[in-house]
């Protein structure tokens, strides 16, 4: 097994609905994300940090899949760093669908106090409750 593979070794779906690494950002391994479907909803699970350089893959995500699911949400349990452009990622989605953020760390939680945007966007503690309500 190849050191890529035990990083992160099931495939997951891309947003053109292919079979890919699940790797946003393949050089840095920066990044990375997971994406299926949970009762009705379309999961996008996010893993690292996130700020302008690193976001695009996650916008493209997220973006698609908000044109396409309606339910979208966003697992950042595995966010480890996010920055105004994670924030702003999250604001265009929710203005494009339903979009819910789950489990979101500390540092998320803060970011979004400091800038009012939780009481704008649908956070949840877990994914399960995201995606029931």
């Amino acid at each position: 097994m190849s050191w890529k593979e035990a990083v992160m070794p099931e495939l997951t779906s891309t947003v053109a609905g292919k079979q890919g690494s699940g790797r946003a950002n393949e050089p840095g391994l920066a990044t990375a994300l997971h994406q299926y479907e949970r009762c009705g909803a379309w999961v996008i699970a996010a893993h690292g940090s996130y700020d302008l350089h690193s976001i695009p893959p996650l916008a493209e995500a997220l973006i698609a899949a908000a044109r396409k699911h309606a339910k979208v949400v966003l697992d950042a349990s595995g966010v480890d760093f996010a920055d105004s452009s994670f924030l702003n990622l999250l604001i265009r989605a929710h203005q494009t669908g339903t979009l819910r953020v789950a489990a979101p760390p500390r540092q998320l939680q803060r970011l979004f106090a400091i800038t009012g945007t939780d009481a704008v966007l649908g956070i949840r503690e877990t994914v399960d409750a995201a995606v029931l309500s």
